[in-house]
């Protein structure tokens, strides 16, 4: 059962949730404003009103998949949310850790582990698309979705899903993903470190939730961490 709490300010859900030994699975911190949030890597995350950021605890347990795969499960329910939330939208996950409408980021996911617990963080651009340099951003702003209405949403769809992660096979979970990613063959960019891109299209997932990167020489190769951009502007994402 989720339990929701909504508060005004702070500087980051996730390492509110982080900080609190008492925080158990199931519960949802939702921020209208964050003073600290953060990307993936370090990286800003804008807070601009009326955009949603919430995070939540998973507590692990000795039979659970691996917990890596926890990224499947983040990335399907917030597609099954903003489905929910607004119908009809051409959304598409982007692998490790975004929603896109069409070429767009709308949505990003930041998982972070401290023992058995991992926390796992939402920012979805609901009312404003932030600017930042080099990407294209997207939001919901001509659908009227607010927080308070979005938040109820993911935690059902994060709930169910994660019980099918518990009582599934990863590679179920792997192919529901895949059916709501990018068609296989986009080309893509993956960027590695500051100076290392490789380029390929995309070939599914293995099993664990890595990518599978075709390369032109037909090499198909296997990305654990990294920055993904869809490298053709031919190919909606």
């Amino acid at each position: 059962m989720s339990r929701l709490r909504f508060v005004e300010r702070t500087g980051s859900t996730n390492a509110d949730l982080l900080a609190d030994p008492a925080a158990a699975e199931g519960e949802w911190l939702i921020a209208r404003a964050q003073t600290g949030g953060r990307g993936r890597q370090g990286r800003a995350w804008t807070s601009l009103d009326g955009n949603f950021f919430g995070s939540t605890v998973v507590a692990l347990r000795g039979s659970d998949p691996p917990a890596p795969t926890l990224a499947l499960v983040a990335g399907l329910a917030l597609a099954d949310a903003i489905d929910a939330a607004a119908p009809g939208e051409p959304i598409s996950l982007k692998w490790p850790n975004d929603v896109m409408l069409r070429r767009g980021k709308l949505a990003g996911i930041l998982l972070e582990r401290s023992g058995e617990r991992v926390i796992a963080g939402f920012g979805v651009n609901l009312a404003v698309a932030p600017e930042v340099p080099g990407r294209e951003t997207a939001s919901l702003a001509h659908r009227g979705v607010t927080p308070q209405a979005f938040a109820p949403l993911l935690a059902a769809a994060f709930d169910r899903l994660l019980g099918a992660w518990r009582m599934s096979e990863p590679a179920a979970l792997t192919r529901s993903w895949e059916e709501r990613a990018h068609p296989r063959g986009t080309p893509l960019a993956v960027h590695q470190g500051p100076d290392e891109m490789v380029e390929g299209s995309f070939d599914g997932l293995d099993p664990d939730g890595a990518l599978r990167l075709r390369l032109a020489d037909g090499r198909l190769v296997t990305v654990r961490t990294g920055d993904v951009d869809l490298a053709n502007p031919a190919i909606s994402g």
